[in-house]
């Protein structure tokens, strides 16, 4: 376990505590006490910004009041009313738990750090966030705004990313926690580091910890906290085939284990590189999907590019009309009007073609 002074952890506790008083974030779940909102509050919240989350998680708090309602909604309207967010694993974890709780424990959300932990999607930050904001249980928070605010104050100059480590900061933050109130530090020690500690930019020069801060002292502000691993990303080139058969189109549902699983797509071509025209109508698995037909490509999308944590995703729409003899040796697919597209939830690139209106031929 790390060690520091009484001393040094008291003028953290206190400056924090101080800090927070004098600059309270106005946010909807901010004093929040309904262990069911805060809950919906931090999985929205994860891997979210603040300011996307927000209108989230207003909408969620207006569509689905109780945990009830939200076990009771459809998983289809759920997914359609989270599309945007991303991490789509969030919202299916929510709603297995919300039935969960709506059908085992009668609605009741529980009360003990344990039994919120063992929800599915809640992991130790979660529930330490639910158990101390709901029930000012002693439980300290840890995410990355804590790993950054406690590496720099500290000049802790351990990888963060290691499980030995990990242990090291929770440790170190729960002794800190000391005999503060729960909700009132965790909220202070996260809204420090969002606002005042920040990655790229914190403000130093007006931080009330800079007396006693070693990062500053010892100009490593921009080098904690590390990390030893670096993420690999890849890049995925999708072609998506836009299958109008008259007034309606062609989509299927991604259940595979990938990303975007329980989401809308059109008739999907994963190749390695982006394709012109002649080189996707020579590919294997169009003319598996085709057979023995040669639709005609009517015009292409300019390509979308989507940003994932691991992977970039780029991907163009091709227009194809087919007749009904074409359509009937396509199986698998879900046929509806171009109308009601709006009815199903898609990624987000989807919502950007839909919303486009610079098609052009470019084959």
């Amino acid at each position: 376990m790390y060690k520091f002074s009484s001393k040094q952890k008291s003028f953290f506790r206190t400056q924090l505590l101080n800090w927070s008083e004098a600059f309270p974030r106005a946010l909807p779940w901010v004093g929040e006490k309904d262990p069911y909102l805060i809950w919906l509050s931090e999985i929205i919240l994860q891997q979210t910004r603040v300011q996307q989350g927000k209108p989230y998680f207003e909408k969620f708090k207006r569509k689905y009041p109780t945990v009830k309602d939200l076990a009771n909604t459809p998983e289809d309207d759920l997914m359609k009313s989270w599309e945007g967010l991303g991490y789509y694993s969030r919202a299916r974890n929510l709603h297995f738990s919300a039935k969960l709780i709506a059908n085992e424990r009668n609605g009741v959300f529980p009360t003990r750090y344990e039994d919120i932990r063992a929800l599915k999607g809640v992991g130790d930050y979660t529930a330490a966030a639910i158990a101390s904001f709901a029930f000012d249980l002693p439980y300290a928070v840890v995410d990355g705004n804590v790993y950054r605010v406690l590496s720099r104050f500290f000049g802790i100059t351990d990888p963060i990313d290691v499980n030995e480590h990990k242990k090291q900061f929770a440790s170190l933050a729960q002794d800190l926690l000391a005999d503060a109130p729960p909700a009132k530090y965790n909220q202070a020690i996260m809204d420090f580091g969002a606002v005042q500690c920040t990655p790229k930019s914190p403000s130093c020069a007006a931080c009330p910890l800079q007396k006693n801060c070693q990062a500053l002292q010892k100009n490593m502000v921009q080098d904690l906290p590390i990390k030893s691993k670096k993420i690999v990303k890849k890049t995925r080139y999708f072609n998506y085939l836009v299958l109008n058969i008259g007034a309606d189109v062609l989509i299927s549902k991604r259940e595979q284990r990938d990303i975007w699983r329980d989401l809308y797509e059109f008739t999907l071509l994963e190749t390695d590189s982006m394709k012109t025209q002649g080189e996707l109508i020579s590919l294997a698995s169009w003319k598996a999907l085709f057979a023995s037909t040669s639709p005609e490509i009517n015009r292409v999308s300019k390509p979308f590019k989507q940003q994932l944590t691991h992977q970039t995703i780029i991907a163009q729409f091709w227009e194809i009309s087919l007749d009904e003899s074409s359509f009937s040796k396509i199986i698998g697919y879900i046929r509806i009007n171009r109308e009601n597209l709006s009815n199903f939830a898609f990624p987000k690139l989807f919502d950007w073609y839909l919303q486009d209106n610079s098609l052009y031929l470019d084959l």
